[in-house]
């Protein structure tokens, strides 16, 4: 069993990183960056970053495919499709960072790409193309949640699961900080504070799975906070044209959680 610290100690393990906090005095490349990249086809570097971007930000734009009322499959292949031609270009024509928030551009050429397969009577056929997502071989979870709910419309549908791919992201990069300082396990007792609320006892349990007090998990748990808020904002900010613009998109964030 571990042992336990006196109160009167502090936690004093290295934070998982000792650039926290420099993401909200710099303005990180955007998204909008990799798009104008993509058109000009100047960078080699420039599809493999689309592709990844697309792969990214798969769950809204299937999402909202099917609250139009597209079937699973369908909708999975209306989304491989968009983004096969995102890949390529074709639907980047006009794209600016004047024209505002990547999420919104996203969404606008989704809706504009519907318009032209409607118009042009395309049947698509499954198995062409990049596939960038398996539906079938998708988490239970993440499938669960871009399935449309009632009362929700396609809008709604395609922000919150915008704003849940955000968040996952956002864990991810926190998750990679704690192990690539060797605070795995770490990580791991404290994560379940992001998302739940402190039951009676449970900083406690936590002191005595890590071998440090209350005190410390409740300061542990702090920074893993603080460090979560600065991370999402530098997120946020690669989808916007402006750091002017980040505050907005994290309110129009949190009120898509809401629903």
């Amino acid at each position: 069993m571990p042992s336990i610290r006196s109160d009167d100690q502090t936690d004093e393990s290295p934070l998982p990183s000792q650039d926290w906090g420099k993401e909200r005095h710099g303005f990180e490349p955007t998204q909008w960056s990799l798009v104008l990249t993509a058109v000009r086809g100047d960078d080699p570097r420039s599809a493999e970053a689309l592709e990844q971007l697309c792969k990214a930000y798969w769950p809204p734009v299937y999402a909202h495919l099917r609250g139009k009322g597209h079937g699973p499959h369908e909708a999975q292949d209306l989304a491989q499709e968009f983004f096969t031609r995102l890949l390529q270009g074709r639907s980047l024509a006009g794209a600016t960072p004047e024209k505002g928030r990547f999420r919104a551009f996203l969404l606008g050429s989704v809706n504009h790409f519907l318009i032209n397969e409607w118009k042009r009577g395309n049947a698509l056929k499954r198995g062409g193309g990049v596939v960038f997502v398996d539906l079938d071989g998708l988490d239970p979870g993440i499938r669960d949640a871009c399935e449309p709910r009632s009362g929700e419309t396609p809008e709604s549908a395609y922000d919150r699961q915008w704003a849940l791919t955000l968040l996952e992201r956002v864990r991810d990069r926190v998750r990679r900080e704690y192990e690539a300082a060797g605070q795995r396990d770490r990580h791991t007792a404290l994560k379940p504070y992001l998302s739940e609320s402190e039951a009676a006892g449970s900083y406690a349990a936590t002191a005595g799975q890590l071998g440090i007090t209350e005190a410390a998990v409740k300061s542990a748990v702090h920074k893993l906070r603080q460090r979560f808020g600065q991370l999402l904002r530098a997120e946020i900010a690669r989808t916007v044209s402006s750091p002017e613009e980040v505050d907005d998109e994290l309110r129009h964030l949190i009120d898509a959680l809401r629903g």
